[in-house]
């Protein structure tokens, strides 16, 4: 047989596969192309040196899309159930923060209150120690220095005050 020069679709029709398919023929068994005025490719080809048979339509067939369907039910179904599941999910993490919140403000609360007591702590050691050396004298008006107990209630005091 002569050689002739088809385009894609020419030669799709000749073998009866769709001009992509004959694209693909023409690629795999490097036959020469060339490309014509009108921008078209040319595929020169002997079609009697071509043994070229079409394969049967493989998984492609409408008795194979029932189970792809049961298929994407099955996955609907899992992922509605995983939806589920992420939303208590959510729930608990929403619940676990708002208590680590509650948690974080009692430990600054007790930290400020801990402060505090120390501060107090030190200032009433101070008076301890400034009233062992101060030996009960009396100061210049004639009185005797206050008594620690006076002192330290007074220093409670304050820090009560300064606390609210």
């Amino acid at each position: 047989m002569p050689v002739e020069t088809l385009t894609y679709a020419a030669l799709g029709a000749r073998l009866t596969i769709s001009a992509g398919a004959a694209r693909s023929l023409a690629t795999r068994l490097r036959l020469p192309r060339s490309v014509s005025d009108d921008g078209k490719t040319l595929v020169t080809v002997d079609l009697a040196e071509i043994r070229h048979t079409r394969r049967p339509r493989g998984r492609r067939e409408a008795g194979d899309v029932a189970p792809l369907a049961a298929r994407i039910v099955a996955l609907q179904a899992e992922i509605t159930r995983l939806e589920a599941t992420a939303a208590g999910h959510r729930a608990d993490f929403e619940r676990e923060r708002e208590r680590a919140d509650r948690l974080m403000v009692e430990l600054l609360h007790a930290t400020h209150e801990t402060m505090a007591a120390k501060e107090t702590t030190a200032r009433l050691e101070g008076f301890l120690r400034a009233s062992g050396r101060m030996g009960r004298s009396i100061d210049g008006h004639g009185l005797v220095a206050r008594r620690p107990g006076l002192q330290a209630a007074d220093l409670v005091a304050a820090d009560r005050k300064a606390s609210r």
